[in-house]
């Protein structure tokens, strides 16, 4: 920043202030891994951070309210946003808000409906196609596999997400 402002007419000896950046702020990301959601925000503030999403997930084996895991990792290098992501142990008996996608590529179709219907997540009926010839020599893929799927995994889904899963015919 500067002042005056550029293109402001000044007198001959005027004196002017200039500000220099001292380019991104970097700070260390700390591990709040099993701490208490409360102090972990502290935490977070006090290094000029902020809580990002939380997800919560049922875990009889945690006191409620600790961190399990956070988004970026602790001490990431090259963050590009503020903020920490935060997935918060609940009661063992609540449901959970979310869960992440897990890869079902080369499963059964069977295995993969028979784990999505256990955590209670909805899915499409299953879209049958050919797997595409390998450029390279690969294992074949066997038929009733799962080849492709939406959302991918690592995506965050709910109740309220359909998952649909293509299928080698």
């Amino acid at each position: 920043t500067q002042s005056p402002a550029p293109g402001t007419i000044v007198r001959r000896d005027w004196r002017m202030r200039v500000s220099e950046s001292l380019g991104p702020q970097k700070v260390d990301v700390p591990n709040v891994i099993g701490r208490d959601d409360r102090v972990a925000a502290l935490e977070l503030r006090r290094v000029g951070l902020e809580v990002g999403l939380i997800a919560h997930l049922p875990d009889a084996g945690l006191t409620e309210g600790t961190i399990i895991a956070q988004d970026p990792s602790p001490h990431a290098q090259g963050i590009e946003q503020p903020s920490v992501n935060l997935l918060v142990a609940a009661p063992g008996d609540e449901a959970p808000d979310g869960y992440v996608m897990p890869s079902f590529i080369g499963l059964p179709i069977v295995t993969a409906q028979t784990q999505l219907a256990g955590v209670g997540l909805r899915f499409a009926p299953p879209v049958f196609a050919d797997a595409d010839p390998p450029a390279a020599p690969v294992t074949p893929v066997a038929p009733g596999s799962v080849i492709a799927q939406q959302p991918p995994a690592g995506a965050r889904v709910d109740q309220t997400t359909e998952i649909r899963l293509t299928v080698s015919k």
